[in-house]
């Protein structure tokens, strides 16, 4: 691997790991916003959204939504 290729690796990994702070923000604010929302209150359309988002929360490692709750805290 020569110095530019490495130079671009270096560059690509900085990118993904600013995409990951972004993303976890995002899942740790649906998380919270799941937690505190009543399905009494929302639309049909609302709540199917929020099934979906809630098993998709489900699906992640604990590691990864702790992570995730961290980052909007500001733990």
């Amino acid at each position: 691997m020569n110095k530019d290729e490495i130079e671009l690796l270096g560059e690509q990994v900085e990118m993904l790991m600013a995409e990951r702070t972004n993303l976890l923000k995002v899942v740790g604010a649906a998380a919270i916003f799941i937690a505190h929302s009543d399905p009494e209150k929302m639309s049909d359309e609302a709540v199917i959204a929020a099934d979906e988002l809630s098993e998709g929360l489900n699906a992640l490692s604990e590691e990864t939504l702790q992570d995730a709750l961290a980052s909007v805290r500001g733990v």
